[in-house]
């Protein structure tokens, strides 16, 4: 039988179920507790997508491939695999606010670790910052989700977990706005794009020897762009390696300051998180042990599927967002900045419908809602592998407004009715699964240099039919068996 979760007594009022009026989304009693916890949301948001350009900066930067520069996204979503287990262990001998504070410290060192990156730029010591910096994110988003859970009645728990994962694209339109603002249009790599497109004679020199009848017309052959551009660095480092240094050094000192500046924000997080005070839903009875609670939630088709939804639906948000960036730019021959601001247009998308979601909830079964949205976007993704140039760009786009609900649903689809006990390694498994994130972009990176950008996008396609079963799943089956308990 489920513990209901306790703290002192609180909200354990069984005239919430016999008075007749609607649960509670937020109880008084954990306002305060949820509305710091909603902080942390909009805190790895951030660090979500102010990343993701850089697949496409350290590409020209370093002048790696799209293979290697994904193995941006593969460290920053290796982290949350590698360290979910550990904190979900962390949680079960101490508490959700310990394991917070784990998180904030482990952000900001990974965050910190850009310094040495950048003054010796150095590639693989940026990828092993991504890798600690979602250590720390696997702590907070381990501990975050199911605390959020826990503060309420359970009737209302994937609703209050909507609204908490509502402000996680607050922090990612952050994330976006400063690669827009700040990192793009201060880069560089991006004004020797602006000057190879205008076929401005200081930059030009560089690519001559390769296109000896002539430079394309890059109006016509956007692609044409991209390699000149690669090409046109790739000379520069080797015929003038002075000024390509100097370039290097430039961008990876723009790239360096946000990274700089958010360690500052999240120790002091970690300040006020220590020296406030949280509910710790304590338990009277020790947990099992991990096997037992392993074997049990394995047991559970609900919670097993949903593992696997989740591992497909991260690598689909992480494919579509990271290569919008490409897509702009080879498909449509936009800047950087340009091609972010669609990107930033994706997110104020998927914001807004993360709050209408959370709306139709009240009215619409998460199953329902999940395998609808699953099925739209897959026919976004189909309209942007077929449809040229900007319209192509703009379905892209509009699949981040079916996006929005499926992260916090498949969450709380998987962990409804398990007792806190198996809640806590349950959420564990599927912070695990955001290792999808980091296996779905190397792979669509080596589509892109094999198929070109466009096709890669068969792989999210793929990932939304998985997600679109296991939403018709949920309502054919586990909501019907949940009904009739």
């Amino acid at each position: 039988m489920a513990e209901t979760p306790q703290d002192d007594g609180a909200y354990n009022d069984p005239s919430l179920n016999q008075s007749g009026k609607a649960h509670e989304v937020i109880p008084k009693q954990y306002l305060m507790a949820f509305v710091l916890t909603t902080c942390c949301f909009a805190l790895w948001g951030f660090a979500n997508d102010i990343t993701n350009p850089l697949v496409k900066v350290f590409k020209e930067v370093f002048q790696i491939s799209n293979t290697q520069s994904s193995l941006v996204q593969f460290a920053f979503y290796g982290g949350y695999f590698t360290m979910a287990l550990p904190a979900a262990m962390f949680i079960r001998k101490f508490s959700y606010k310990g394991a917070i504070m784990i998180g904030f410290a482990l952000y900001a060192v990974g965050a910190l670790l850009s310094i040495p990156a950048s003054l010796n730029a150095n590639f693989w010591i940026f990828i092993a910052g991504f890798y600690v910096l979602t250590f720390g994110l696997a702590f907070l988003e381990t501990s975050c989700n199911p605390y959020i859970l826990a503060m309420g009645p359970p009737e209302t728990a994937t609703q209050r977990l909507n609204l908490a994962q509502a402000f996680n694209p607050i922090g990612s339109l952050t994330g976006m706005i400063i690669a827009s603002t700040i990192i793009a249009p201060n880069l560089e790599v991006g004004d020797f794009r602006s000057k190879m497109e205008s076929k401005s004679a200081e930059v030009v020199t560089y690519v001559t020897a390769d296109y000896p009848e002539g430079l394309p017309d890059f109006d016509q052959e956007f692609g044409a762009l991209d390699g000149a551009v690669s090409k046109g660095l790739a000379n520069m480092k080797s015929k003038t390696p002075e000024t390509f240094l100097a370039m290097q050094q430039h961008d990876l000192g723009v790239v360096r300051t946000p990274y700089v500046v958010i360690a500052a924000v999240v120790l002091g997080f970690l300040a006020l998180f220590a020296f406030t005070k949280m509910p710790t839903f304590a338990q009277e009875v020790p947990d099992a042990p991990m096997g037992e609670l392993a074997g049990r939630l394995l047991g559970k088709a609900h919670y097993r599927e949903g593992v696997i939804a989740q591992a497909f639906y991260v690598g689909a948000q992480i494919t579509c967002w990271t290569f919008i960036i490409h897509y702009g730019m080879e498909q449509v021959g936009l800047s950087l900045a340009e091609a972010q601001t669609w990107n930033i247009a994706a997110m104020v998308i998927f914001l807004v419908s993360r709050f209408v979601c959370t709306f139709l909830l009240k009215y619409v079964s998460p199953g329902k809602l999940l395998a609808a949205l699953s099925i739209v976007a897959i026919a976004f993704t189909f309209g942007a592998i077929t449809l040229p140039g900007k319209t192509g760009l703009c379905c892209l786009v509009l699949i981040s407004a079916c996006m929005s609900l499926m992260f916090p649903t498949i969450y709380g689809i998987a962990l409804k009715g398990l007792p806190a006990e198996e809640a806590k390694l349950g959420s564990a498994g599927l912070i695990m699964a955001i290792v999808g994130g980091a296996l779905l972009p190397l792979l669509q990176g080596k589509f892109i240099d094999e198929l070109g950008v466009r096709n890669s996008f068969y792989l999210p396609l793929v990932c939304f039919v998985v997600i679109a079963i296991f939403g018709v799943r949920t309502f054919m089956r586990y909501e019907k068996e949940s009904a009739v308990a």
